[in-house]
C-alpha cells in the first residue's frame, strides 16, 4: 500500500509539517522559548502634537514624517533614508538663504506636482491626492518655513 501525499490528504500534510517545523524550532528543554531580542531598536513615536493642533496641521506632520522625511529626513535637512542615492541631494529645508529664495506658491508647486513641475528632480513624487486639500498644503508649507535657521 503506498502512503504518498494522496494517501494523507493536502491538509493533514500541511498539518504535519507545521508540527515537525514547531517541534524543530523548541529549545528541547521543555522550558518556553525565550523571547528573541529585536535587531535593531523600534523607532521613536511621531512628537506629540501641540495643543489644540488643527487636523490639518496633525494631518501635515504625519504627511511629512511619512513621505517627506524618506529623502528630506525627519528634521528636514535633506538626510532621509532615501536620500542616499540621489544626485542631486534633497533640499535641507534649515538653509535660510533657499527658503529667501522661494515663494509659499513655489512650495505648494513642489508639494502638489513634484519636483519636475518646478524644473527640478523627477524623483520627488507629486501628492495629487492633496489637490483638494488646500489646508493641508498650507500647513505643509508652514512646516517647511518652520525648519528655517535663523
Amino acid at each position: 500500500m503506498a502512503y504518498g501525499i494522496a494517501a494523507f490528504g493536502v491538509g493533514s500534510l500541511a498539518t504535519a509539517l507545521l508540527a515537525a517545523a514547531a517541534m524543530a524550532c523548541g529549545s528541547g528543554s521543555g522550558a518556553p522559548p525565550s523571547p528573541a531580542a529585536p535587531a535593531e531598536p523600534a523607532p521613536a513615536p511621531p512628537a506629540p502634537e501641540a495643543a489644540g493642533a488643527s487636523d490639518s496641521t496633525r494631518k501635515a506632520n504625519l504627511i511629512f514624517s511619512t513621505r517627506c522625511a524618506t529623502c528630506h529626513g525627519p528634521a528636514g535637512t535633506g538626510d532621509g533614508p532615501g536620500s542616499v542615492a540621489l544626485d542631486p541631494k534633497p533640499r535641507d529645508f534649515h538653509d535660510a538663504a533657499w527658503q529667501a529664495s522661494v515663494s509659499d506658491e513655489h512650495l505648494r508647486k513642489i508639494i502638489l506636482e513634484g519636483g519636475g513641475a518646478v524644473g527640478k528632480s523627477l524623483l520627488m513624487p507629486p501628492n495629487p491626492d492633496l489637490v483638494g486639500q488646500p489646508e493641508v498644503v498650507t500647513a505643509l508649507v508652514l512646516h517647511v518655513r518652520s525648519l528655517r535657521s535663523h
